[in-house]
């Protein structure tokens, strides 16, 4: 009796788990359960770094809902979107086709953005746009509505998730912007009104701006800049900014409009996704001007704005190409103006940076927001905005969501006094914590959950781990020795052995310590078919050893530790 009252207990919380978005800035997936279902939130990639080389993205860990789903027969009802940057929906084509058949909702933008993601994935799902405000009751424990909300992308929306235990107010990337370009608000009156009326029990927020202490400048403040760089570009104006950008390209486009200049759209998902907002009129091209991309070498440079795809220096994207003066279409001459309107990934600074580097050692001025702040406004709040936030919505507990550690730190110390909660009232779980809340309002860590994100390297997905990471990250640091050994009839030819390096040492020039690997080898070749009592050694035993035996013993000699293989070749 006491074991199934404490069951109906348990089935009365609702369980919170980010799969990812907490304690970093992209992956942002989140999971709602209560009872036998599941209700998600984003499906989003993550950026490779320095410590993933050869990785092109990461997607969220799924494990455990894989579990839930085959061992616990849990059923999952939904999945919202709250936007359309690819940290928030990038992982659809991977992730989807793992789970069995749910509905995934969002805002017209939002879900035309999906659907290409899906389709280029190779991937399909039932997708339906929910209008703002209306309920959509998904099962009997979780009902949803959408409410508008400004932020570097258009119908960006936040979440009110209705639960048994109360309201979520799931807040992800946004900021208040009083003068947005295309004039749709963030609706205050209808925050206050839920909180007032019905009362929210936990809030989750964006708290990536937490670090900036002023009231962010609004979207429609970039385009006066952007027309002014443009009006003093005596070749082409080269934009480079985020593909899902639509209100920044917008007003690339109305400032060309003015100054008699066609526009041209390079990279595909720039391409993609200009071609999705306009089929939904959420973006206006005045007629005439523009032109397709395979034409501009047509128009004299004075006249031409490039859009190009690639403001992160992504290996392979249209900008990089241009850069290096691979694309096929596009040349960047010394005359030729480039703005990044767009600040550098956290963690992907390098790459950012060194595509700037290059621009500018070949002569090229480019204009990035460290040296002109009005070329790209950040779409996340300040403090002050998500203090004001929160003082609308006047949570029972708040999560800071989508930022860094030292991000979410802060939110707790400084936005939550300042809007009245108390530096209690704010979670901050580590990365696979599990929290439930009940009817009564009372949060516990229940769970900790081991998550590994996926690495997809190429056509593969997840057949990269750790010791392939290991590996690259050796061969970057130290190179690599490849000892070949030749024997015949099990005889070993220790006056023939081939050392080849790469990215150790130049062979020419090292000649004492290919020397030293020789004799090494055969020294260990010697020892160790010795010790083997009442018959041989195998090969791969002997490659084994020796590869152990050289490490070992080069580190001693030059502090270095290359990658060695051993190959034993019978003639």
């Amino acid at each position: 009796y006491i074991e199934k009252i404490m069951k109906n207990e348990k089935q009365k919380q609702l369980k919170v788990l980010p799969l990812g978005g907490m304690g970093n800035v992209s992956q942002n997936m989140f999971v709602y359960e209560y009872g036998d279902e599941i209700l998600l939130v984003d499906c989003g990639l993550g950026f490779p770094d320095q410590k993933t080389p050869g990785v092109d993205i990461l997607i969220p860990d799924i494990s455990y809902l894989l579990e839930q789903i085959t061992n616990d027969k849990k059923r999952i009802v939904g999945m919202i979107l709250s936007h359309g940057h690819d940290d928030h929906i990038g992982s659809l084509p991977y992730i989807i086709p793992q789970l069995p058949p749910f509905p995934i909702l969002g805002s017209a933008l939002t879900i035309g953005f999906a659907n290409h993601r899906l389709q280029d994935g190779g991937a399909t799902a039932e997708t339906t746009v929910l209008p703002d405000y209306q309920k959509l009751e998904l099962s009997e424990n979780f009902n949803v509505r959408l409410l508008p909300m400004t932020h570097s992308v258009p119908d960006t929306k936040h979440i009110i998730i209705g639960t048994k235990v109360g309201n979520i107010y799931h807040g992800s990337d946004y900021k208040i912007d009083r003068t947005p370009v295309d004039g749709v608000k963030c609706d205050i009156g209808f925050m206050e009104k839920i909180s007032k009326e019905e009362g929210i029990k936990l809030c989750l927020t964006d708290c990536l701006g937490v670090e900036r202490g002023q009231w962010g400048k609004s979207e429609s403040a970039v385009g006066p800049e952007l027309e002014r760089v443009m009006r003093e570009t005596r070749g082409k104006l080269i934009v480079t900014l985020m593909s899902s950008h639509i209100h920044r390209i917008q007003q690339v486009i109305n400032a060309a409009n003015k100054l008699g200049r066609k526009v041209a759209l390079v990279g595909r998902s720039v391409e993609q996704n200009v071609k999705v907002a306009l089929d939904l009129k959420k973006m206006r091209v005045p007629v005439g001007v523009m032109i397709n991309k395979a034409y501009a070498n047509e128009y004299p440079d004075e006249s031409l704005v490039l859009i190009v795809a690639g403001s992160q220096g992504q290996e392979g994207s249209a900008m990089m190409r241009a850069i290096y003066g691979t694309h096929p279409e596009i040349q960047i001459k010394p005359q030729d103006k480039v703005i990044f309107s767009a600040d550098a990934i956290p963690g992907n600074e390098v790459n950012y940076y060194s595509a700037v580097d290059e621009l500018c050692i070949n002569g090229v001025e480019t204009i990035y927001p460290t040296i002109d702040e009005l070329v790209h406004h950040s779409g996340h709040a300040n403090e002050p905005e998500q203090v004001f936030l929160l003082e609308k919505i006047k949570p029972r507990w708040v999560m800071p969501i989508g930022g860094n550690n030292r991000h979410r730190v802060r939110y707790k110390n400084l936005v939550a006094p300042a809007a009245g909660l108390k530096r209690e009232q704010v979670l901050l779980p580590l990365e696979g914590e599990m929290l439930s809340l009940s009817e009564h309002g009372e949060i516990n860590l229940v769970d900790t959950i081991i998550l590994r994100p996926q690495y997809v390297d190429g056509l593969g997905v997840g057949d990269v781990g750790p010791a392939v990471l290991r590996d690259r990250q050796a061969l970057s640091r130290s190179g690599m020795i490849i000892v070949i050994v030749k024997r015949k009839n099990g005889k070993f030819d220790f006056q023939d052995i081939h050392v080849v390096s790469r990215g150790f040492v130049f062979m020419r020039d090292a000649q004492e310590v290919v020397d030293y690997i020789k004799s090494r080898t055969a020294e260990l070749i010697k020892e160790l078919s010795g010790k083997k009592e009442g018959g041989k050694v195998r090969v791969v035993e002997l490659e084994n050893g020796v590869q152990r035996g050289l490490a070992k013993s080069l580190y001693k000699i030059i502090e270095r530790e290359p990658m060695i293989e051993v190959e034993i070749v019978d003639w």
